[in-house]
């Protein structure tokens, strides 16, 4: 899945939904802030120290735009050399970071550990496929390529008419002033539908079958924990119906006499 998150210049970043993005993208994390005539990054595989650093520096440069992103791993081997963003062919000018999984084209090959992201920003994209992206066919060609895919690129060159360009906007969502690629940045219970998420322990069970949450108990009825849901009451038995029924001789049934065959 991975979550690419868009902070515009002078915006705020939002720490808490970074953080959900990270636990529902586990599998690395990295950063870009355009500081002036540089891009400064930062790469890890441990959420907290790299959105602290984030934090940190994009105090220091409060004015430039910033992105984050979280990976979900589909190609290419869960280390730091495979977190976005990347530079493009190599110059710490021009980074990019993606959400999405891109075209077979650039997927590794064999003993390739790299993720097609990688590959793109080094090996594809430098070349200008589709022509530059400063004019409407070079950035219409690239965004019809990425297909459901969303890419954002930094860059403090001056062969770029701009610096922020972000393809595949309208498949995200924008939310205080921030741009998301995917809903991965809100709490889980926000996520999904109310009846998938139980009220007594917030847990989300897709393929719940029954009234009751199978972790806690919570009964979806009448809102009561496991054992004391008021949906069905158990039938009350008082103690001389249960003597009487002790106390009765047990029943034995019938048994009829053999009859003889008439001679």
């Amino acid at each position: 899945m991975c979550l690419l998150t868009f902070i515009p210049a002078s915006v705020a970043p939002d720490p808490i939904a970074l953080r959900n993005g990270a636990e529902s993208n586990p599998h690395g994390h990295g950063f870009a802030v355009i500081a002036g005539q540089v891009i400064v990054t930062g790469h890890g595989m441990h959420a907290e120290e790299v959105i602290d650093l984030f934090a940190r520096v994009r105090a220091q440069h409060p004015r430039g735009p910033a992105l984050f992103h979280s990976r979900y791993a589909t190609h290419g081997i869960r280390t730091v050399d495979n977190c976005h963003p990347f530079r493009v062919a190599g110059d710490p000018r021009t980074v990019l970071a993606h959400n999405g999984v891109l075209p077979k084209r650039v997927h590794p090959g064999p003993y390739d550990w790299r993720s097609d992201t990688r590959i793109a920003a080094e090996d594809y994209l430098p070349s200008e496929p589709f022509g530059s992206i400063d004019t409407y066919r070079g950035f219409r060609g690239l965004e019809s390529w990425l297909g459901s895919s969303k890419l954002l690129i930094f860059t403090v060159d001056p062969a770029f008419d701009q610096q922020v360009y972000l393809f595949g906007e309208s498949k995200g969502q924008w939310d205080n002033g921030i741009w998301y690629s995917n809903s991965s940045y809100l709490p889980l219970s926000q996520r999904y539908p109310k009846r998938y998420v139980c009220d007594g322990c917030d847990d989300i069970d897709l393929y719940r079958v029954g009234r009751y949450c199978t972790k806690c108990g919570w009964c979806f009825a009448c809102e009561n924990r496991f054992p004391h849901c008021e949906c069905r009451q158990p039938r009350a038995h008082s103690t001389r119906h249960r003597s009487r029924a002790l106390n009765r001789p047990l029943a034995l049934p019938a048994v009829r006499p053999p009859t003889t065959p008439a001679t």
